[in-house]
């Protein structure tokens, strides 16, 4: 079992930044964060593997940042110039599971997950 705590959380006008934290009892081989709108899905937003390599959502490319620090057992997401439409609930995500040649953003991988943060955007 891997538990997740995220942190960080807030209101803010566009434009505006920022940094989210999930305390994790152990990283795992891919760690991600995802968020959830209020009527649509869970999209993967930022993934990190064990060997630091990185994949992100399009449109929040080099907006956000993800990273890690290993004597903290912290997963950061460190977000820039935010838009009303990155509104949502950010959840931190763990998996495990060996996905493809790089960390993914799908969902099916990912086995353990945090109870989620709200990030409002507002213009």
């Amino acid at each position: 079992q891997v538990q997740l705590v995220e942190s960080g959380g807030g209101s803010v006008q566009a434009g505006g930044s920022l940094k989210l934290s999930c305390a994790a009892s152990a990283f795992t081989y891919d760690m991600a964060w995802f968020r959830q709108a209020p009527g649509k899905e869970r999209e993967g937003v930022a993934a990190i593997r064990s060997d630091g390599r990185t994949t992100y959502l399009d449109s929040v490319k080099g907006r956000f940042t993800i990273s890690k620090d290993y004597g903290e057992r912290t997963l950061f997401l460190e977000m820039n110039s935010l838009k009303p439409e990155d509104t949502a609930i950010y959840y931190c995500a763990a998996g495990t599971r060996v996905w493809g040649s790089r960390p993914t953003l799908q969902l099916v991988p990912y086995e353990y997950w945090g109870q989620g943060t709200q990030v409002t955007v507002s213009s």
